[in-house]
């Protein structure tokens, strides 16, 4: 055996007769003949077989990271996000001067030798023994394919890509052997096509039609002489060559390249003289990867689509499986995002909204009866640059999925209590004496036998003058506090859960609704995605359809296509249509003479709630159409500032109330989504107005019974007598005044109080 140096190493000497050895190994393996071992350099060579053989016998090629490209509903691009920016093509769409380019500067006997040039090792160990070092190289452009393949299989992981790239012995055997096996199977053309598609040419840029595109905008095909030699120059040191950030040495390796390609006869001097003279003649493309390239501002959107890959098991059993298949690429993903209804989105929020306010606005729109996002978008972009007020939290999803821990919405959850009441077969004209102020109501069944249990805890509407008997009509249309607490205490708790739960409606956290009737007030965090959806329940009559963003899936593996399987909507009932219809009914009353007012259609019918939480950290407005459900929050993200004398969108707000900010983005971007689209009628019931001394009209406008649909004594005696459903009975705008002792119920966040909430 060969003696080591006192530092436990071979000396220079000894490393290049080992290297040396080895390559004479697998020259003879190639040519199929036995070379003798001879003294050092024999013993050397013995060793290496016994390594040599131990490796397995293929080499694992795993499938070249691609980029991937998501899509809308009409297939227009929405943003291109990859791991390694590349596109796989064919030899035949490469130009010929590329080809002989790399060739010529990389391997120029390329196509005289096998996978090991000896005559190239016996140089370099001249060379490298000269220079007692590693002075030059000696791999072929099957084995520095080779190589890159071992990087591409290392992936991200540092400790893997060093592995890979580590100048040892073990790696060069491993690295010849399977070079051996290469050079067998594929033939010298596919080996060229596959090496110039799995190199790095610098700017992010894996293969040569990525370099192209990114250097001069151009495909790989259409590259002429001296933009061929540029790309063959940056191979062998990116960093140092890259033409962006040093033109001067970028133009001197690029004429080495041109000079070494009339010296090995593929052009002539002459076409290397001229094309040395040209400027580089960049136009450089910026990389574009992630969402944060997103157009249409569907950053956020964009960033779900991936939380929906990364978190279902159909791409995958762990989430590792699925974040592998993610980096490699190579799918076009072509989403739900309907183009009008995002830009009309994010036009609206823009209007009403500036980025740089003091509290931020999130929208989403779905489809009922399939459960399709229609569009997301938030007044904060998508980003993670803070003075630019980006943000890279999803502020319409769950926190699971990308969002945050959600935010109270008031008195848009009270629909959800009507449904549960009326399903259990509470007539929507129940009346209750819905006093200004009152105590909870104690004892309140809840789920599993247990019982709410809370003594001395008031709630108050919004105004003394505001007090009852309501019926389930007029107090919906006033978002009276007091109506709702005595309707859930009446019908118990777990009824109002239960069907939360048939609606899809959960805390943004992941927790469980809590088992108190002040859910019926809005106090358990939501997502405006969650909400939406929700509301889209009623659009559909019943059926709830959960969320889906992805509509097709197409994986190219190499030049191979194929479909992936993707997640379908999967709708059951939650309620029946005369339930989804009579609250249907109910909040169309909402936005025609309640607090949602402001944010009623004039085109269509439509239909919706208004919530307002305590002390102001959220405002909402969720409606519905027959054909499109959404929601609108606006608030602080961090549950900090109240709003309370604050500017939004430029507009002063003394107070902000649901129907006052919210209802207009909605109406808006309602308005812009739906535009085109065909008018759909609501199947509406018969609710009449209770007697109060005469029938004045059944609150829906058609004059039944003889009246005269001026909304009875009480809205004439508050609204001049002219509301035309009495429906709203006043203040358009309810502010909630009332509160809770801290702590009181427990999981709220951030101080958020656990009050009832107010329209």
């Amino acid at each position: 055996m060969p003696k080591k140096r006192s530092g436990g190493g071979l000396s220079p000497t000894q490393q290049a007769a080992k290297f040396l050895g080895v390559s004479v190994l697998a020259g003879a393996v190639m040519a199929g003949i036995a070379l003798p071992a001879v003294g050092a350099l024999g013993l050397a060579a013995k060793g290496s077989v016994e390594s040599f053989d131990e490796l397995p016998a293929n080499l694992k090629t795993p499938p070249l990271s691609q980029r991937t490209t998501i899509l809308d509903a009409d297939g227009g691009q929405i943003a291109t996000v990859y791991s390694r920016d590349r596109t796989v093509v064919q030899l035949k769409d490469i130009s010929p001067y590329m080809q002989k380019a790399i060739v010529a500067i990389e391997d120029s006997r390329y196509y005289q030798h096998g996978a090991v040039d000896l005559k190239g090792v016996l140089r370099a160990l001249n060379k490298n023994v000269q220079s007692s070092g590693v002075a030059q190289g000696a791999s072929t452009l099957t084995q520095q394919y080779v190589k890159n393949v071992f990087v591409e299989e290392a992936g991200d992981d540092p400790t893997k890509v060093a592995e890979a790239t580590q100048q040892t012995l073990g790696r060069k055997i491993k690295e010849l052997k399977y070079a051996i096996q290469v050079e067998e199977e594929l033939g010298k053309k596919k080996i060229l096509e596959n090496y110039l598609n799995i190199t790095f040419f610098g700017e992010q840029a894996y293969g040569v039609e990525a370099a192209s595109q990114r250097y001069f905008s151009k495909h790989a095909k259409d590259l002429n002489l001296q933009q061929a030699a540029l790309l063959a120059g940056i191979v062998q040191s990116p960093t140092r060559y890259d033409p962006v950030n040093d033109a001067t040495e970028a133009t001197l390796r690029r004429n080495v390249v041109l000079q070494r390609m009339a010296d090995m006869g593929d052009i002539s001097q002459a076409e290397a003289n001229a094309a040395k003279k040209t400027p580089l003649g960049l136009d450089p493309s910026k990389p574009k990867n992630g969402c944060i390239t997103a157009v249409k501002g569907a950053g956020f959107f964009c960033d779900y689509v991936r939380e929906v890959f990364l978190t279902n098991p159909m791409f995958g059993k762990t989430r590792e499986a699925r974040a592998k298949v993610w980096n490699q690429g190579g799918l076009t993903i072509r989403t739900t995002l309907d183009p009008q209804s995002q830009k009309s989105v994010q036009r609206s929020i823009k209007e009403h909204v500036y980025k740089s306010d003091q509290v931020a606005t999130a929208a989403t729109i779905v489809e009922p009866g399939t459960g399709k996002i229609l569009a997301m978008g938030q007044s904060r972009p998508y980003g993670i640059n803070i003075k630019d007020h980006e943000t890279s939290i999803n502020l319409s999803v769950d926190k699971d999925m990308g969002g945050g821990a959600g935010y109270q919405p008031g008195s848009t959850f009270k629909p959800i209590v009507a449904a549960a009441a009326i399903e259990g077969g509470t007539p929507a004209t129940q009346e209750y004496s819905s006093p200004y102020e009152m105590d909870y109501p104690a004892p309140v069944s809840a789920c599993d036998g247990r019982t709410w249990d809370e003594k001395g805890v008031k709630l108050t509407n919004e105004n003394p003058d505001e007090h009852g008997p309501y019926s389930m009509k007029e107090a919906t249309a006033k978002s009276v506090n007091t109506y709702y607490v005595q309707l859930i205490s009446d019908i118990g708790i777990c009824p109002v859960t239960t069907m939360a739960q048939k609606m899809g409606v959960e805390r943004a956290d992941g927790k469980k609704i809590q088992q108190a009737p002040s859910i019926a007030l809005g106090t358990q965090e939501m997502s405006p995605l969650t909400m939406a959806n929700a509301y889209a329940t009623f659009a559909a009559r019943g059926m709830y359809c959960t969320p889906v963003a992805i509509e097709s899936i197409t994986q190219t593996v190499g030049t191979q296509k194929k479909s992936l399987e993707v997640p379908k909507s999967t709708c059951s009932r939650a309620m029946s249509e005369k339930t989804a219809d009579t609250v249907t009914t109910l909040l169309k009353g909402v936005v025609e003479d309640g607090t949602g007012k402001a944010a009623g259609l004039d085109s269509r019918p439509s239909a919706g709630k208004t919530g307002t939480t305590d002390n102001r950290y959220a405002a909402w407005f969720v409606g519905f159409t027959p054909n499109m459900a959404g929601a609108v929050w606006v608030g602080d993200p961090a549950h900090e500032r109240q709003m309370k004398n604050i500017s939004i969108g430029g507009v002063w707000n003394e107070k902000v109330y649901g129907g006052q900010v919210p209802g207009p983005i909605w109406r808006d971007m309602m308005d812009g989504a739906l535009d085109g689209k065909p008018v759909e009628q609501f199947h509406l019931v018969y609710i009449p107005n209770p007697d109060k001394g005469k029938d004045k009209g059944n609150g829906n406008g058609d004059g039944k019974n003889g009246g005269n649909d001026n909304g009875g004594l009480i809205a004439g005696l508050t609204n001049g007598g002219q509301d035309s459903g009495g429906d709203n009975g006043g203040n358009t705008f309810p502010t909630p005044t009332f509160s809770f002792p801290d702590n009181l119920f427990q999981g709220q966040s951030n101080g958020n109080g656990n009050g009832g909430r107010r329209g």
